[in-house]
């Protein structure tokens, strides 16, 4: 008898969400436009930010499943946004994908002040992006084809 795991017993238990959002954050115009591509390309619903500032205006005032974050941006640091996001109640839960072109680490203490979930450094491939994504909060619900 083959057993599925509990991440496939939820997948395929629950109906599909409408759409799952992801907040790409990240200065350099670059990287925000390949990953959200990267990301559409898989059905994800995604929406970018320029600096810390702005995707912390973005996370606020809408849903997201997700936040890719860069660690170094103007305004609002990536890990400033992180602590600012788990500071409020609505935010809180949002888990991160945090960029980093530099490799920097980050102390257990550190960790329990924002909701990051994996460090990912640059340069990374989209499957390795890719798989991250799925492993925190699934892959995108099946697009309707018309």
């Amino acid at each position: 008898m083959k057993t599925h795991s509990p991440k496939s017993q939820r997948a395929h238990a629950s109906p599909p969400r409408p759409s799952c959002r992801i907040l790409v954050a990240d200065d350099e115009s670059f990287i925000v436009t390949t990953v959200a591509h990267k990301l559409r390309e898989r059905g994800y619903d995604v929406v970018t930010a320029a600096d810390g500032e702005q995707a912390h205006a973005l996370a606020r005032e809408s849903n997201f499943d997700l936040v890719l974050s860069d660690f170094q941006m103007p305004l609002l640091s990536g890990y400033d946004l992180c602590v600012l996001l788990r500071q409020e109640p609505r935010t809180a839960e949002i888990p991160v994908i945090m960029l980093t072109a530099r490799g920097h680490r980050l102390s257990p203490s550190q960790l329990a002040q924002t909701n990051i979930k994996h460090l990912l450094s640059k340069p990374f491939s989209a499957k390795d992006l890719i798989n991250k994504v799925e492993e925190i909060i699934g892959p995108a619900p099946t697009l309707k084809v018309a």
